[in-house]
């Protein structure tokens, strides 16, 4: 074999490789119970003596009939839609953002 259908080779496994770590890169969950309500944007389960409600859309891979009464394990991530720094107790009123200059 060639030197460039080494260099080839490779360069198309490290691709492959980081491809397949980015899509694995978010954290997946599960959570297992019946099935309490079902609508086509939430499902929701008996988790002990809590209500889980998980939302879904039309990309969501189901497998059997899911429908009220029925056991089933639910794989879901988590991802922020939004953060809200609030100031913390010992914050003055003076203090300058993280990483702003301080007012002389």
């Amino acid at each position: 074999m060639n030197m460039k259908a080494v260099f080839s080779l490779l360069a198309a496994a490290g691709l492959a490789l980081s491809s397949a770590a980015v899509a694995a890169g978010d954290k997946t969950y599960q959570v297992t119970g019946p099935v309490l309500e079902v609508t086509d944007t939430m499902i929701a389960v008996q988790k002990g003596k809590d209500r889980w409600e998980i939302s879904r859309d039309a990309n969501t891979k189901v497998t059997g009939d899911l429908k009220v009464g029925e056991k089933v394990t639910i794989t879901y991530t988590m991802s922020a839609t939004e953060v809200e720094v609030k100031p913390g107790k010992g914050a003055k009123g003076g203090a300058s953002p993280a990483g702003a200059p301080k007012k002389k």
